[in-house]
């Protein structure tokens, strides 16, 4: 769960909660992302981000069962996208303690079937690669659908491990 709010367009400060089912621990985090540069094309838009929290992480597994911890986290986020195409690339190193630590990466590329008005549905079909180092199964690919009209964002996919992809976000 991430909600967010954004005083301005540079920043935006909220709660970041997340379930890691491998290793069976949560973390519940307040999470600060800045904005540190875009660049506004006549056609096109790209962000450069770096996303920060601190918060408190909690195992329910094995040694650790029952175990809290500080935990933090850092990365950077960047994408570009057109009317037509969607890049982008983000990571992040996590430190939970004793609970756990590792860094992830993912990148998207995108393709929109059909260029819609203002206001129309929007639709893209995407693919993207996660990438952990640390996990067994450390390469990941998720083909999804993503869907937007006003402020609703919703994406649907399926990994290459039968794993089910739902986010559903609403910007006001």
């Amino acid at each position: 769960m991430h909600i967010h709010y954004s005083p301005t367009a540079k920043y935006s400060l909220g709660y970041k909660g997340e379930y890691w089912r491998d290793g069976e621990y949560s973390i519940q985090a307040v999470q600060m992302n800045n904005l540190l540069k875009r660049w506004n094309n006549p056609d096109s838009q790209a962000n450069l981000y770096i996303k920060s929290g601190i918060g408190v992480a909690y195992s329910d597994k094995g040694a650790f069962d029952h175990e809290t911890d500080l935990a933090a986290f850092t990365g950077v986020a960047t994408d570009w996208e057109n009317r037509r195409f969607f890049i982008s690339y983000e990571n992040r190193y996590t430190d939970a303690g004793k609970i756990d630590d590792f860094f992830m990466q993912s990148a998207r590329v995108g393709v929109a079937p059909y260029i819609g008005e203002y206001g129309d549905l929007h639709t893209w079909l995407m693919v993207q690669v996660d990438h952990k180092p640390e996990a067994r199964d450390h390469v990941t690919i998720t083909p999804m659908v993503r869907l937007f009209k006003d402020v609703h964002l919703a994406e649907f996919g399926m990994n290459n491990k039968g794993e089910v992809l739902f986010n559903y976000v609403i910007r006001y």
